[in-house]
């Protein structure tokens, strides 16, 4: 339990490099916008994990060379200060080292306990805070070169290349993460080698001893780093230094996996040796350097027209900064820690007289637990868990699809039933238009048929008395026959009926001008308002004079009176005012 609690600094600063160093690998990617910050930090935490795991014992072990950090104590306060020193910078969002940081409080270590740190291994790591940027500057510079002297070989449609970017990006940025945690796991994890735990773990496919047990809990406080807190870096490194291009990101990307790799592999260490060339050091390069020295070895192939001085500015001062800050910051927290907690920071066995010397342990025999079947178990387990989620996540699909498709089923029938309801009220009113026509032909034709009984029975009537005046002897007789004839035809030229119709009509479609005319003029007679009322209907006096059985003259007269009541000029229009009302 104790042993937990000291590593919780280490925790942390992994955390902290997940959020600093870590958001390098897909730094520039991110900030060219073409792959989202999710899809980045879940393949980065993926890959980064496994390079710790399987690739990191060899930075470690140079790392942990420098100062021989033997006390659990001094672990947890190297790493914290290391830690706090990384998170300060990354506050103000500057990509800062986490190997200078860690490197600096490990010589704060040395300089509180009087130790003398290995000057070799130092100048080893340290001539990487060099080497490394210019290869990668070295490296992105060839690579673009190269990239663009493909493309202006290779015609290549501008959405198909923007595909294959894509892709590039995510197969770099998971190599980069992978050498990532291959090379940086020493810084989170290197002075707590000593005090791993003594046993084994075989999955039957692979073997994971105590050191990368403690290595995969790094890898994953990494992967913590990645997820929580590394965007706003990602952005400063994708866009701070340079305008980045999708083309330029990729190259990035890959030159800086490639430098990373380089000082991490034992097998490529091995082959050099073994062919006689010198090996690449096996030390813990800062991945920050690298990427900003590849990002500058893209600017001075575009031109240097294209770096931001004033971010490039500001990234060195936290360089030079950060191991001086981690240095005075680890001094004094081992002196608190120290006096006040009483906790040992070194092993005095280990130190005599300000010496160090090296003091002979026995050889450990680690514990090893047969994982193999647990391995299935666990695996057929995940197996499971993930096929039943996919039924349940097709299921759920099926389930919005078909719930998709019944909503639209459903909008379609409330739309027709919408359509018909219309139609059917169209029909409704052309229906009622036609029983109207209909109607009103069935009342002409009724009106017809009365209209010819009655005339019919009007000269049947005038044909018996001319037969009956035929008959009188008298002249006296035969001129009172007449008369009453034409007595009979003339009350006919009244159409006492058809006008009493038609007056009905007339003052019902122009009620409110009679209304209007009785309230302006109330000393109209009923002649005079009748009189108005055909004129407004336009008609002649020939036809006026029918309808209110008088002679034309007399509709003259009639129309003179009618304009004198109403106050009107004899060269006025009696027909436009009437109109006006």
């Amino acid at each position: 339990m104790l042993f937990l609690l000291f590593l919780s600094s280490g925790l942390f600063l992994g955390w902290s490099l997940g959020s600093n160093d870590a958001a390098n690998v897909f730094g520039t990617a991110v900030g060219s916008r073409m792959i989202k910050f999710r899809v980045a930090a879940l393949i980065a935490s993926i890959f980064v994990v496994i390079g710790a795991v399987f690739q990191g014992k060899g930075g470690a072990e140079t790392l942990n060379s420098l100062g021989m950090v033997d006390a659990l104590a001094g672990g947890f306060t190297i790493s914290l200060s290391a830690a706090f020193t990384v998170l300060i910078m990354t506050k103000r969002g500057l990509p800062v080292s986490t190997s200078q940081a860690i490197v600096g409080a490990i010589i704060g270590w040395n300089l509180f306990t009087g130790r003398q740190p290995d000057l070799g291994v130092l100048t080893k790591i340290v001539s990487t805070w060099v080497s490394g940027p210019l290869l990668g500057m070295l490296f992105s510079a060839l690579l673009y070169l190269l990239f663009k002297r493909t493309l202006s070989k290779i015609q290549v449609h501008v959405i198909r290349l923007d595909t294959y970017i894509r892709i590039g990006l995510v197969v770099a940025g998971a190599f980069g993460a992978y050498s990532l945690g291959a090379n940086n796991i020493a810084n989170v994890m290197g002075v707590f080698v000593h005090a791993a735990p003594d046993i084994s773990l075989d999955f039957g496919i692979f073997v994971l001893d105590g050191t990368q047990l403690l290595f995969l809990m790094g890898g994953l406080a990494i992967a913590l780093g990645i997820y929580t807190y590394s965007e706003k870096v990602m952005k400063t490194v994708g866009n701070g230094i340079l305008s980045m291009s999708p083309e330029a990101a990729i190259i990035v990307v890959l030159a800086q996996a490639v430098v990373l790799f380089l000082f991490s592999s034992s097998s490529l260490s091995d082959l050099l040796m073994h062919i006689g060339l010198p090996p690449f050091p096996l030390v813990p390069v800062s991945s920050t350097q690298v990427v900003v020295g590849s990002v500058l070895g893209i600017g001075l192939v575009k031109g240097s027209r294209e770096i931001n001085s004033k971010s490039l500015g500001g990234i060195g001062l936290g360089w030079i900064a950060t191991p001086v800050i981690a240095a005075v910051f680890c001094f004094f927290a081992l002196f608190f820690v120290q006096n006040v907690f009483h906790l040992e920071i070194s092993n005095p066995l280990n130190n005599i007289a300000g010496q160090q010397i090296a003091v002979d342990t026995p050889e450990r025999t680690s514990k090893a637990i047969n994982l193999i079947l647990p391995g299935i178990i666990l695996a057929s387990a995940i197996i499971i868990i993930v096929f039943i989620w996919l039924l349940a996540r097709q299921q759920q699909l099926r389930l919005t699809a078909e719930n998709e498709l019944l909503h639209q089923q459903n909008q379609l029938y409330q739309t027709q039933r919408n359509l018909n309801s219309m139609e059917i009220s169209s029909m409704q009113s052309a229906y009622e238009l036609l029983n109207m026509k209909h109607e009103s032909k069935r009342k002409e034709f009724i009106d017809m048929a009365n209209n010819l009984t009655e005339q019919r029975l009007f000269l049947d009537e005038i044909n018996k008395l001319l037969d009956e005046s035929l008959t009188k002897d008298k002249l006296s007789d035969y001129q009172e026959s007449i008369q009453n004839i034409q007595n009979i035809i003339h009350q006919k030229l009244t159409f006492a009926s058809e006008k009493s119709t038609f007056y009905a009509e007339v003052e019902k479609t122009h009620k409110d001008f009679k209304i209007k005319l009785e309230s302006k003029y109330p000393d109209l007679s009923e002649h005079d308002k009748k009189l108005a009322t055909l004129i407004r209907l336009d008609l002649s006096n020939k036809e006026i004079a029918t309808l209110m059985g008088i002679s034309p003259k007399s509709v003259e007269v009639s129309r003179y009176r009618l304009k004198k009541k109403l106050g009107l000029e004899k060269d006025s229009s009696l027909i436009e005012f009437i109109n006006q009302i």
